[in-house]
């Protein structure tokens, strides 16, 4: 439990000082401002008083054992100080000193070292390198940000950067803003309590009604996920991340390693465990005032009462991009507004009170579409026209809220006449605003999101019977000749261990051979080269189709190796692959590259060559069920082929759905591969099944 770094009796404040220039006069000034009621002991060398408190030399000087410590000296002094909390019996700390990993490699180890200690004594640590912690409803204030305390409210937020949390925290407080807090924390270098850690906390927190973070990395990438999967049932998490742009990117090999990246995993990750994704902080902050002050969403049905038909307009096509649906007014509900609302409005949705509506006429819209049963939520349009009545009107919007269990977001555009009626909407009803209606199909975007994120079943890890011993035999084999890619012979023989159907095909070393091999399975026949030094074999000209005669396959067989030689030089080749000519299929790329954060990232999308230009793919983290893999396949954008067009006949997608979780048990059972592919897969129809003509498998170096 994390709660005496927000709910203390007692704390004390290392690195206390008098100085009002110094982080140890603003942080125990903080404390004392924001009407902390426990017992304050400043600890300073020189014993002096500080802000009318008494002053303790050192820590085992104090009176008692405090709840929390917050350390404020200079760096090198810092294990000193985390020892003798320690000893003292301390069992919280914050340590706001800056000057550890983020300086090199000599402050990463002295971190280290602050760590060791914090855990010899059982202590709970956040930082080092923070701005410090908040409670709001407490209260309790260990940060030196400037302006005090921000209004108190049901949004947590968790930052790793602690200049961004000092911007926020004082965006929170300008006109019209009223973003309040619950609790806030600085992260800091994360050296023990991070993002895992405090969503757990926050997620039984009564105060809290919505997570946010500012992260710009994670640790624990698998426990990440578990833990924001079972808190993200109970309250939403929205969270924006920072430095997943290519330039990140490390070098990969394989098609898949050259989709995959940071971003990807990420975005997978974030899905699969319910976390809400956004990209800014505008965004951050517009999804947390919707979920903090307004129900939930039920439904994705939303009604739009404007007194602008423009706005209104620009409101309907952003709900229709963000894929929620415009409600279908029930008639007596259209009716009852046209014998009411001026021949030249309109009563069906977006339902337009016209530029002259006063108060009276958007409370007797709002009610009416409030109470009609097709409508899951509701914004409200209002541009400040001459006869507008903005503070009644804003009256009239708060006061439905009360009466209703749907959200209703405000819309109040523009910005001088418009801010009282914002004001009221806030500080009276907690009713958002946004100024401008694409923002608020956005929020609703994002409540539809979550509601969709926790009624989704994760499906069943499936347990498929595999030949587990064959594939580990495969892999030492590769790894005794210093090796990590494998060739397709090689690769087959694990996709087939692991139950993929493949075409039947033979290594032949010679000319002879392979002119052999080709007339025992009958013509015609494919010819790849077979090197693992050469992972794109048709960049090398290294694949050739529909060989009909053994003249054909003796010649493409010594022109491969020709080429191979030339464009490859110093390759190591074992000869070709002859591989029985298939039936055609449609396409696609089952593939893996394994994230240094969150383990292996498996890849679905359309196959054959193009698919590194078109990267019509999509993602998972392994392990995962049938629910995700079924998922995937209707994430890509050409998912309508698999449903069969001009004639053809729906892919079998319960195959494909099979070798998806069959490629997740795989390199969930074996971390040691890297990255793998199997392009293309030929898709057939409906209980034809799958079948993999192309694969390849790298294996992680040995450290």
């Amino acid at each position: 439990m994390l709660d005496a770094f927000f709910r203390p009796n007692s704390v004390a404040i290392i690195g206390a000082s008098r100085n009002p220039s110094k982080l140890g006069y603003a942080v125990l000034a903080n404390l004392v401002e924001s009407k902390f009621t426990g017992r304050i002991y400043p600890v300073n060398p020189a014993g002096e008083e500080i802000l009318g408190y008494v002053s303790f030399p050192q820590v085992a000087d104090l009176p008692e054992i405090p709840d929390l410590a917050v350390i404020v000296i200079p760096y090198q002094h810092v294990p000193e100080a985390v020892q003798a909390c320690g000893e003292k019996g301390i069992k919280a700390v914050v340590v706001i000193s800056a000057g550890f990993r983020e300086t090199g490699r000599a402050g990463l180890e002295l971190e280290l070292k602050v760590l060791q200690i914090a855990k010899q004594f059982g202590m709970r640590l956040i930082g080092p390198n923070c701005l410090g912690v908040m409670d709001i409803h407490h209260p309790v204030n260990v940060t030196f940000a400037a302006g005090g305390m921000p209004m108190k409210g049901s949004i947590a937020f968790m930052s790793q950067s602690g200049a961004l949390g000092t911007a926020v925290l004082d965006m929170s407080m300008g006109n019209n803003k009223h973003i309040g807090f619950s609790a806030f924390v600085s992260l800091g270098n994360k050296g023990d309590v991070s993002e895992i850690d405090l969503m757990r906390y926050w997620a039984d927190d009564p105060n809290t009604k919505v997570i946010l973070a500012y992260s710009e990395g994670l640790p624990s990438g698998q426990e990440f996920m578990k833990v924001a999967r079972e808190v993200s049932r109970k309250k939403p998490v929205i969270m924006l991340k920072s430095g997943v742009t290519q330039s990140g990117q490390k070098a990969v090999s394989s098609h898949t390693g050259s989709l995959a990246g940071a971003e990807q995993a990420y975005n997978a990750a974030f899905y699969q465990s319910g976390v809400l994704r956004v990209n800014n902080l505008q965004t951050l902050f517009d999804h947390a005032v919707a979920f903090a002050y307004q129900p939930l969403l039920k439904g994705n049905r939303i009604a739009i009462v404007t007194n602008a038909g423009g706005p209104g307009i620009l409101a309907t096509d952003a709900l229709e991009k963000a894929n929620l649906q415009l409600a279908r007014l029930e008639n007596a509900t259209i009716k009852a507004l046209e014998e009411f609302l001026p021949d030249a409005a309109s009563a069906a949705n977006p339902v337009d009170v016209l530029g002259d509506a006063r108060a009276d006429r958007y409370e007797f819209a709002l009610k009416h579409v409030a109470a009609d049963p097709n409508v899951d939520g509701m914004i409200v349009i209002l541009t400040p026209q001459a006869m507008t009545e903005i503070d009644a009107t804003a009256h009239a919007i708060g006061k439905l809220t009360a009466e209703i269990d749907k959200p209703v977001l405000g819309c109040l555009m523009g910005d001088h006449r418009v801010q009282t009626g914002i004001e009221i909407m806030a500080k009276f009803y907690t009713v958002p605003n946004y100024a401008f209606p694409e923002r608020a199909a956005h929020a609703f975007a994002a409540m539809r999101d979550y509601n969709e994120a926790r009624k989704r079943d994760t499906g069943e890890i499936r347990k498929f019977e595999v030949d587990q011993d064959r594939v580990r035999a495969i892999f030492e084999k590769v790894r005794a000749e210093n090796r990590v890619s494998m060739i397709e012979a090689e690769s087959r023989e694990v996709f087939a261990a692991y139950g993929f159907r493949m075409p039947r095909s033979e290594l032949a070393s010679t000319p002879d051979e392979a002119v052999r091999l080709a007339d025992e399975m009958g013509y015609p026949v494919v010819l790849k080269i077979a090197s693992p030094d050469i992972l794109h074999k048709t960049e090398v000209g290294g694949v050739k189709v529909n060989l009909h005669n053994a003249t054909e396959v003796r010649d493409a067989f010594e022109l491969m190796v020709y080429r191979a030689t030339r464009y490859v030089p110093g390759a190591n080749i074992w000869g070709c692959l002859v591989q029985e000519m298939v039936p055609p299929g449609l396409e696609v790329l089952l593939g893996m590259s394994r994230d240094p954060q969150f383990g292996a990232l498996v890849t679905f999308g359309l196959g054959g060559i193009y698919v590194e230009v078109l990267k019509d793919v999509t993602f998972r983290i392994a392990p995962f069920g049938e629910t995700d893999a079924s998922t995937m396949l209707r994430e890509i954008r050409a998912a309508h082929l698999l449903d069969g067009v001009r004639g053809q006949k729906p892919a079998d997608k319960d195959a494909l759905t099979d070798a998806l979780q069959r490629i997740s048990q795989l390199v969930t059972d074996f971390p040691e591969i890297a990255e793998l592919d199997i392009n293309p897969l030929f898709v057939y129809e409906k209980g034809r099944g799958v079948l993999a003509l192309d694969a390849r498998i790298i294996l992680q170096a040995r450290q």
